[in-house]
């Protein structure tokens, strides 16, 4: 069964290699990128793209990894009262079993 994951991972990998590829050949032509404050150099169109799909996954990363610490947290915090419950729980059966002795 893992070497199947493998298999279809490298396939998908492999089509989004060969998409990319292709994409980047068709869109040769270059072109300035006026931001309104600056105007970049000309460069093909694929390389725009590429580069801002590259800065908004960034972008989207950074901005999820609040969101990502804060339950990161919360994880940690729910594992420390699960342990706390846990000795609390192993306290009381011991007692209990001393009682019924």
């Amino acid at each position: 069964m893992r070497w199947l994951k493998g298999l279809i991972l490298a396939i998908i990998l492999l089509g989004v290699l060969l998409i990319g590829i292709l994409f980047a050949v068709n869109n040769q032509q270059t072109l300035p990128l006026n931001l309104i404050w600056i105007e970049l150099p000309a460069v093909s169109l694929s390389v725009w793209l590429l580069a801002s799909l590259t800065v908004g996954v960034l972008l989207g990363m950074l901005a999820m990894s609040g969101v990502y610490l804060r339950l990161r947290t919360l994880l940690t915090r729910a594992q420390r009262h699960n342990q706390q419950q846990r000795k609390e729980l192993d306290r009381l059966r011991v007692q209990e079993m001393k009682e019924l002795s």
